[in-house]
């Protein structure tokens, strides 16, 4: 097949060659079309310019889309590691929630083997005690059985017999021997066992059971901080980041983690054991602050802080084992103490006009101290003491 030139088309209307371009129709037209009613006062370039300035901005437009597919295969790998990650927590969390269900399971199963066994004691007493009772009553009805036949051979005798013998036979059988009966306490105790059992166990798990009034988010820890599997303790890993996705909420630059729970009324107290740190800042901050770089401190944060220069804190001089956090939403005030000896630290005064979340941030090791779940009723409003916490 011969190569041939292609032929460029023509206009449509006037079949002449298309020279110019219209920058108002945005298409391709020749010169009779410039001079015609429908182009009056339209801007016209010629084609090779018009093509090399359009050129050059799809250039522009096609390196732009080049960069979007850049960062969309990087956000790609973001998306695929999230996804491994979230199997990751599901799995770590699955385990976890089978091992703190296996303690209750177990303690379950111990309260089950004792009570039966306290049943199992009491039966065997109890029938013990009959045996007893069922020996005595067996010797007593043979002892009479031997009067009574006695008695019989006796009256079967001669007269002179019968009435030699008759005293000493009547004082024998008029000896008195008691009614048998039944006494009391003799059966199984089962309201013991039995009354309101799953509240008398449930009862003495709060024994067993700590409630913490706040849970650490893992989603907002620094990769170089590592929580506890009970979400109550963070400690820092210094040199090592976890490969964790870098969601939105979470802390890329400061050794920070936040609560779980936010607030935006009512008062709440916690206690942070800070014995083994060197370097810590804690206390609340408002959810919308931003947690990427390194303006965290610098707005929305009311903390103390002690070995860590933090641009909005209260610097605590003193070493310290524990600090207590009182936060009052609805009177703006955050206070700290040390709970140990009992000394105010510093107050806070504010409005708070959003949700507040606590802030830990450390290095080395900080722990939430718990409360035995069985000295207070759970309820939104807690405070503090130096023993436990308890109820407003």
């Amino acid at each position: 097949m011969d190569s041939r030139s292609v032929e460029e088309p023509s206009c449509s209307v006037h079949r002449e060659k298309l020279r110019l371009f219209c920058l108002e129709d945005k298409q391709p037209v020749c010169l009779v079309c410039r001079d015609s009613q429908k182009h009056v006062n339209h801007t016209f370039r010629p084609i090779s310019e018009t093509v090399s300035s359009y050129k050059e901005e799809l250039k522009t437009t096609l390196k732009s889309l080049r960069m979007k597919i850049t960062q969309g295969v990087k956000m790609r790998e973001e998306f695929e590691k999230t996804v491994q990650h979230i199997k990751s927590q599901a799995d770590h969390t699955e385990r976890q929630i089978k091992q703190q269900f296996e303690k209750l399971h177990q303690f379950l199963r111990d309260e089950e083997e004792a009570t039966i066994t306290a049943l199992r004691e009491e039966e065997e007493q109890k029938k013990q005690m009959m045996k007893v009772k069922l020996e005595k009553i067996n010797s007593l009805i043979s002892a009479l059985s031997h009067s009574i036949k006695d008695s019989e051979e006796m009256m079967k005798a001669s007269d002179i017999c019968f009435l030699k013998k008759f005293p000493v036979s009547m004082e024998r059988v008029q000896i008195s021997q008691p009614d048998p009966q039944m006494s009391s306490g003799a059966l199984i105790d089962m309201p013991r066992y039995l009354g309101n059992l799953p509240f008398r166990v449930w009862k003495k798990m709060q024994d067993i059971i700590q409630n913490t009034p706040v849970i650490l988010d893992p989603n907002t820890a620094n990769p170089r901080l590592v929580l506890s599997d009970d979400l109550t303790s963070v400690k820092d890993s210094l040199l090592n980041s976890q490969p964790l996705p870098d969601n939105p909420e979470r802390f890329d630059y400061y050794s920070c983690v936040l609560g779980s729970e936010g607030f935006n009324s009512g008062t709440y107290c916690w206690d942070v054991e800070v014995k083994e740190s060197q370097y810590w800042s804690i206390g609340v901050t408002t959810a919308s602050n931003q947690r990427k770089g390194r303006d965290f401190f610098n707005t929305d944060v009311w903390s103390v802080w002690y070995g860590l220069c933090e641009p909005s804190g209260f610097p605590v001089e003193q070493d310290l084992e524990c600090v207590r956090v009182n936060l009052d939403c609805d009177r703006g005030t955050v206070s700290f103490s040390d709970p140990v000896t009992n000394t105010h630290l510093h107050t806070f005064t504010t409005t708070f006009t959003d949700t507040v979340l606590p802030f830990f941030c450390s290095i080395y090791h900080l722990r939430i101290l718990p409360y035995s779940y069985g000295t207070v009723i759970v309820r939104k409003r807690y405070t503090c003491s130096s023993e436990s916490v308890g109820v407003q």
